[in-house]
């Protein structure tokens, strides 16, 4: 009966060659798999079942992800994201060797982003979008929100003034939104998207984040008209976009295999590093720091938006603090006297003026124009808000990079006098008996050299006509110019 069991098996399995190894094989001979007929074994109704047969594989298992549990570490979520096509090219090699060759930046960089990761990459992964992205701001700003470039490109993600207002980042006397860094990471990916669905093709995107969606069109197209390819590596542009690109693969690769490169990553839990706390009650950032029992520097780095020491008035206030000194924040928030507060603004009311406002609030005028970037003949009126300074001189020289260059609105600088109708030329001359004179002579403006003369051929004209025009000089006793 049990010759009859295994034909009935090999029936069901469509008597299919099965692969088993040699039952005869020893040690150093050949041991390969080989086909071992289903028909041979109906050949011989007597012939004894076989004892064992072993199934090998052919193939090696590779080792599965569950994507269903959440990594414990950003770094390795970050890399699980990773979609964007790779770039193999000269000039990624380039950077690879010029980020490694340089680890204590790197990990300046890497540190320095560990504030800003958790959010960008949260961001990322809820529009669906390459979370190789989230490096991004590395090659833009250095993960440095208070950076700007030589063209006024402000922020974590170098946003224009121009572009900045057509992506909504409000940039006025209190606040950049261009430095914010939840604000300003929404406008980027919004970008990020119109130019990645304009293009198709995320190489073609990043560059023209860089170099401009227009001037990227072009550069295809002018390819295409000529039968070239059109890939980014194929296009003529400028170098700093043809390095954009690799900058960014080549942190991606670092990122995905730093045992690779010798480079140890800062370790970054997969957990928020900051919340956005709204607050109705007046705040400065010193005051926040100390509710949030958080170094002042550390509030700078979370809410570098903010251009001034005080948060504006009106209405409900963000302010982003440490995840984990949310709950000490509100309950330190709940007993705050906001008369104690370190920083204050005051609205002028009308008839007064900064001098008498100086005066009550014990503080110098002088102080009190510095502070608000006024000119010592600066008008303001009704109406004007002023920042009255902490008196603590720790906190004034952490906030210091928030004290105004230039006025607000509503300032009214006045006109500068007009030029002087003459020019005085002031000649010393020994007179009798040795004493020094003074001798001045009136020389009319238009025989000085004209200020808005440019170029080789215009600068040497007025100089000649200027030595026709001047008077001579007396042969006796000799000057001497002062």
């Amino acid at each position: 009966m049990f010759p009859r069991v295994i034909a009935l098996l090999l029936s069901l399995l469509g008597a299919s060659p099965l692969m088993a190894q040699s039952p005869d094989s020893r040690a150093g001979e050949d041991t390969s798999p080989r086909l071992l007929q289903a028909s041979s074994l109906l050949d011989d109704p007597a012939a004894s079942p076989p004892q064992a047969v072993e199934i090998r594989e052919q193939h090696v298992r590779v080792p599965t992800i569950d994507l269903t549990i959440e990594p414990d570490d950003l770094w390795e979520r970050m890399r699980r994201g990773f979609s964007m096509p790779d770039l193999n090219t000269d000039l990624v090699t380039d950077r690879q060797i010029y980020y490694i060759n340089r680890p204590g930046a790197l990990r300046q960089i890497f540190t320095r982003g560990q504030r800003y990761l958790y959010h960008i990459v949260e961001e990322l992964e809820r529009r669906g979008m390459p979370t190789e992205l989230a490096l991004l701001p590395m090659v833009e700003s250095a993960f440095n929100p208070m950076a700007l470039s030589s063209a006024q490109a402000s922020g974590l993600w170098q946003f224009i003034p121009s572009t900045g207002k057509s992506y909504r980042l409000e940039q006025n006397w209190w606040v950049d939104e261009r430095r914010d860094v939840i604000a300003s990471t929404n406008a980027a990916l919004d970008y990020l998207q119109t130019i990645y669905e304009m293009h198709g093709d995320w190489h073609l995107a990043l560059a023209s984040y860089n170099w401009g969606e227009g001037a990227v069109g072009r550069a295809v197209a002018k390819n295409r008209a000529a039968g070239l390819p059109t890939e980014y590596q194929h296009l003529n542009m400028p170098g700093e976009t043809r390095y954009y690109v690799p900058k960014l693969q080549a942190l991606k690769n670092i990122v995905a295999q730093p045992e690779l490169f010798g480079i140890n990553l800062p370790a970054i839990p997969n957990r928020p590093y900051f919340l956005t706390v709204e607050s109705r009650t007046p705040l400065d950032l010193a005051t926040a720091a100390r509710l949030a029992e958080t170094p002042v520097e550390e509030i700078l780095a979370l809410n570098p938006g903010y251009k001034r020491p005080i948060l504006p008035n009106g209405g409900s206030m963000s302010l982003v603090i440490p995840a984990d000194k949310v709950e000490a924040f509100l309950i330190n928030l709940q007993r705050h006297d906001p008369a104690s507060a370190s920083w204050k603004t005051y609205e002028l009311r009308e008839g007064e003026g900064l001098e008498g406002v100086a005066d009550r609030l014990g503080i110098s005028a002088s102080r009190l124009r510095q502070v608000n970037g006024l000119s010592p003949r600066a008008r303001i009126g009704t109406g004007y808000t002023l920042i009255v300074p902490s008196e603590s001189e720790g906190e004034r020289i952490s906030l210091s990079s928030l004290m105004p260059n230039r006025p607000q609105a509503g300032a009214v600088e006045p006109p500068p006098p007009p030029p002087p109708r003459a020019l005085i030329q002031r000649t010393v001359v020994r007179g009798k008996g040795g004493r020094l004179q003074v001798i001045e002579r009136k020389l009319p403006v238009s025989a000085a050299p004209a200020p808005a003369a440019r170029g080789k051929a215009t600068e040497k004209a007025p100089a000649k006509a200027q030595t026709k025009a001047a008077p001579k000089a007396p042969p006796s006793p000799p000057k001497k110019h002062r």
